[in-house]
């Protein structure tokens, strides 16, 4: 978009664009945006302005368009050049926007979701453009399948990388398992496992999991994913008062064992201050023991029922036999999994990863927009 022309108030200018749109920006917004060198650091994208020592009625001295509109040049009193100010940088914050635009998902149940939509090769998926498809089918569908693996820890670490950096957690950070019923944790155990995220008493739960089949021989052990947020679509038009309140209310995930002791308190639904959804936080397993007001409690336990027992429906789960050399990673704050119980050998490894390292590479790959 291109500037037509510009109109100045006591304390803003009106922007005329070609499209025949307009847009008001506040002086002092503009100059704490002003992308000159003695403002802004382009390298390191960080403002070098102390925003508190600018006058809260400055105003500009001089204000001119040059390149056909393509930019607008402003001289404030406190900077000895003119400052430009590129046309598609002001486009870009027309109105009000969040930080991060993140592509609406595709909601999916059994009916519509394949494997062949959310498949991708173990090479391909360690190019770029290998990368950014894989990334691209994790922000739309929530997981990804990854076929052809070697079978060793490595490749989790190589797909890992590619994305940002292998989480910490009391289980490592790559890590391998089978049954194990001495651990303190369902996981570790050959019994069905039904559909949770990971992670509840976590003050930051992981972003993404990465689970790689090594080895298998053994009958059942089915892995089970689940759109949370196609189940919490179908409250929120079921029954809109409960979908509320399960944002509101908090419930306690605690991991208790093994030296540890983790808590940590957060809604089912978590929100995002316009209200869309950003987080599906359920396990049934790790929730803590809570007492609350009845009517809350009541309603919590409604929510519970609804949740769950859509959770562990046909009708919402993908179900796949993971083979050795398969890989699935999928986005812990929307999608649940679980596992069939299992007779036999059945090793697996994996990892976490951070949800702002994951959020990092879906804006490197210009799968979601990010206003700097």
């Amino acid at each position: 978009m291109t500037i037509s022309a510009f109109q100045l108030g006591s304390d803003s200018m009106q922007i005329k664009w070609h499209s025949g749109q307009a847009s008001i920006f506040s002086y002092f917004w503009l100059r704490d945006n002003a992308r000159d060198p003695v403002s802004f650091d382009s390298q390191s994208h960080q403002r070098e302005l102390f925003t508190a020592m600018v006058p809260a009625d400055i105003s500009p001295e001089q204000v001119k368009l040059k390149e056909d509109g393509q930019c607008i040049c402003i001289k404030w009193p406190d900077l000895e050049n003119f400052v430009d100010y590129d046309s598609g940088f002001l486009a870009a914050y027309l109105k009000p926007i969040d930080e991060i635009d993140v592509p609406a998902p595709t909601l999916w149940d059994a009916h519509n979701i394949t494997s062949d939509l959310v498949s991708i090769e173990f090479d391909q998926a360690l190019t770029r453009s290998g990368t950014s498809e894989a990334l691209k089918k994790l922000a739309d569908y929530g997981f990804v399948l990854v076929k052809h693996c070697p079978c060793e820890q490595a490749s989790v670490a190589k797909f890992a990388n590619n994305i940002g950096y292998i989480r910490e957690t009391i289980f490592g950070g790559l890590w391998e398992f089978e049954a194990n019923e001495t651990m303190a944790d369902s996981a570790y155990t050959p019994k069905e496992l039904r559909p949770h995220t990971d992670s509840t008493y976590s003050l930051d739960a992981p972003g993404l999991q990465i689970l790689l089949c090594m080895e298998y021989d053994a009958t059942g052990g089915e892995s089970v994913m689940v759109d949370g947020f196609r189940v919490a679509h179908q409250l929120q038009q079921d029954d809109p008062v409960l979908y509320a309140a399960l944002g509101q209310i908090e419930v306690t995930g605690i991991y208790k064992g093994d030296g540890s002791n983790l808590q940590a308190r957060r809604p089912i639904l978590r929100h995002d201050h316009e209200g869309r959804l950003i987080q599906v936080t359920f396990n049934n397993y790790d929730r803590a023991t809570i007492r609350l007001a009845e009517p809350q409690m009541t309603q919590l336990y409604s929510g519970i029922r609804y949740l769950d027992s859509r959770f562990n429906s046909a009708n919402y789960q993908w179900r796949y036999q993971l083979k050795p050399g398969e890989m699935i990673v999928f986005d812990n704050w929307r999608v649940l999994h679980g596992r069939g119980a299992f007779q036999g050998k059945r090793k697996m490894a994996g990892a976490y990863i951070n949800r702002e390292d994951y959020l990092s590479s879906l804006k490197t790959h210009n799968i979601v927009k990010y206003h700097a």
